[in-house]
Order: structure tokens, then sequence, then C-alpha cells
């Protein structure tokens, strides 16, 4: 099969085409025959070097999948050959063929294309799983989304809206805040030219948010807890601002604040089937009637997965990128 192998950590161009046996599906996994690709800021620090898969992962990219079951092993029963999944995967995804375990996969939504299908796990899974699980986000609380042009800032404004809550963003240009307006945030603020904190403030009418979605880390910790309101809770899911912060604990003990966070890709296969299980029964439904979409930015074929890498790097995108695979329909 053709994969893109990381010849050596680096810029994209260490990204290479190469050739590999397919894998078999050992017992509890399947076999797909990969259409589409998600491209994703994890997959990028691994070819840095950054972001080494867990032990008995695929070291190609690639963390979400769309296409057909090829072969089931031992002990599958709901997916037979033929069947359309998407499906969340440690590795191996950027190649013509990935094994993935059965209870990561999930049945593509309604009338989605595998391109739209392979823009969705990795997403939708992390959102879920942070703002919806460990966020705790109600229907009527407010959802502060830092990178809210990002896959993941495009899919947990979606959601929140869906459930109820109220969503503000911050993105890096007007262009960018339109967009998140577009998907239902009330406001977005553009980090270059607003104080997001006070933005905050002044659209909560001084409530705060009740969850604040962040993947930069230690530059936003200190703001991200003067958003927040009382009870309100910090979900960090990155750290491209930095891993380490200095803090004042006073308002964390004052207003009861909680601050969380998680990576998806060493969790459990156990724990990764409890939140597929989760999706299907209470976000597939969205996918199906057109509620929620995923936004997808570029497409790109497979073999030109580094140009991929350079549009998620250049962060010009708005939504996801996509890698194609055209052996598959």
């Amino acid at each position: 099969m053709k994969v893109i192998e990381i010849s050596a950590p680096g810029e994209p161009d260490v990204l290479r085409p190469a050739e590999r046996p397919v894998p078999r599906p050992a017992a509890g996994e399947v076999l797909v025959q990969v259409a589409a690709a998600g491209v994703n800021r994890p997959d990028v620090m691994q070819r840095r070097g950054k972001y080494p898969p867990p032990p008995g992962a695929s070291d190609l990219p690639g963390l979400e999948v769309a296409g057909v079951i090829a072969e089931v092993g031992a002990g599958v029963s709901r997916w037979t050959a033929g069947d359309r999944v998407c499906a969340l995967v440690s590795g191996g995804g950027y190649a013509e063929y990935c094994v993935a375990p059965a209870g990561q996969c999930l049945p593509i939504p309604g009338d989605l294309d595998f391109t739209a299908a392979a823009a969705i796990p990795e997403t939708f899974f992390t959102v879920w799983t942070n703002v919806f699980e460990r966020g705790r986000l109600d229907a009527g609380d407010w959802l502060l989304v830092h990178g809210g042009s990002s896959g993941i800032g495009t899919t947990a404004i979606q959601l929140a809206h869906a459930f109820g809550a109220r969503v503000l963003a911050t993105a890096g240009s007007a262009d960018k805040c339109a967009a998140c307006a577009r998907l239902g945030a009330v406001h977005a603020f553009n980090y270059h030219e607003e104080d997001f904190v006070a933005g905050v403030q002044e659209a909560t009418g001084g409530h705060g948010a009740d969850v604040v979605l962040d993947m930069i880390g230690a530059d936003y910790l200190p703001r991200n807890l003067e958003c927040l309101a009382v009870d309100g809770r910090l979900v960090i899911i990155g750290t491209l601002g930095g891993v380490k912060a200095a803090f004042n604990l006073v308002p964390l003990l004052q207003r009861r604040l909680t601050i969380t966070g998680s990576t998806l890709r060493a969790r459990s296969v156990d724990q990764k089937a409890a939140i597929a299980r989760a999706l299907e029964e209470r976000v597939w439904p969205l996918l199906a009637s057109g509620r929620v979409q995923p936004v997808i930015d570029r497409i790109f074929p497979l073999a030109q997965a580094a140009d991929a890498h350079r549009r998620m790097e250049s962060s010009a995108h708005i939504g996801k990128i996509v890698l194609t695979i055209d052996a598959v329909r």
C-alpha cells in the first residue's frame, strides 16, 4: 500500500511517499480501506518529533480516517466488509489502509461523503470529552472557545450552540471571526485587536464564561482565569503558548474555579469506545440532519501531505484540512 512516512523529524518536506505491507487486523480490530484522512495539529507535532505515537501504535501520522471496511478481526460482530465508517485511530491514517479498533469506528452519518466524514473523529471526540464531559457544559452556559476557526473550534462552536449554550470565540482575523459568528458564536474577538477578557465580561454582562476551551496553555492561563464565572471550568487541550505559567491562586479559591484538561491519543481503547458510543447517541443525529456539519477548509491528495502540513502551519485555514485517496468511492 502507499503511505506517507515521516523520514526524520523536521519541516513538511520530511513527509515522504513510501510503500508498506497492508496491515492485518488483530482481534477486536478492523482494516479500513482509507478514502480520506484528516490532518490535525498533533500530526504536525509528531512530524517535528514532539509527539511520538503511543506504544503499539503505527509510526505513520494520521489520527482519523473514513473509508470502507476491508476486513474484520476475530471477535468483531458489529462491522462487516463493505461497511462505510469513519474512525479515530492512534496513528496510521496517512495510508491506503489503516487498522482501527472496532469500538472506535462509527457509521458515516447521514449522506456525508468520505471527505466530510474524515474530518469528524478527532475533533468531535476531543470536543465531546473535554467540553461536555470534563467541562460539564450545559444549556444556557457561556462557553469561550479559543482558536474558534480551527477544526476544534468550529466543532466546539457548533456543538455548544446546538445544545443550547451561548458561545464566544477568539480568532486571528476579521474573516475568521465572521466564520465563528456564522457557526453560532454570539461574538468573536480578534485577539490581535481586542482584549478578550474585557470582551467576555461585557458580552456576558459581568457573569463570565462558565467554560473555557483552551489550546494555547501557559500564555493564556492567567487571562483565562479572569474570564471565568463563579464555579467556572477551564479545560486545557493544548500548549501552543507554552507549558509553564505562574498565576494567582486567590481567584481560584474565591470563585471555586476548576482547571482540567486531557489528551486523547494515549487514552485506552475502552475509554475511546465509550466516547464513540456517546457521540453516536447524542451527536450523530445532529450530523445526520445537517444541524451540525464538519467545516472543510482545503482538500489535498495523499501525495501532497507536505502541502497540507504547510497549510496547517500557516494558520490561514478555517476548519479542517483533509487528505484524499482516489481509489475508494
